[in-house]
């Protein structure tokens, strides 16, 4: 549950969805790109301010919606 901590909600960021550390980076984008078939290194390299914790978190944050 750790990672969760990675995962933020404010109102003034995306409209109040579930982003990865304040960023203007959503947990769904991630989530989408990772169902697209897109890997980590690919992603990490599209986004290169996310680290690999960002995207386990995301997905763990995906398991619990």
């Amino acid at each position: 549950m750790k990672q969760l901590n990675r995962i933020t909600f404010d109102p003034k960021v995306m409209g109040g969805k579930p982003c990865i550390r304040g960023m203007r980076v959503m947990v769904g984008t991630i989530i989408g790109l990772l169902a697209e078939g897109y890997n980590f290194e690919q992603i990490l390299k599209s986004y290169p301010y996310l680290e690999k914790e960002d995207i386990f978190a995301a997905l763990q944050y995906a398991s619990f919606s």
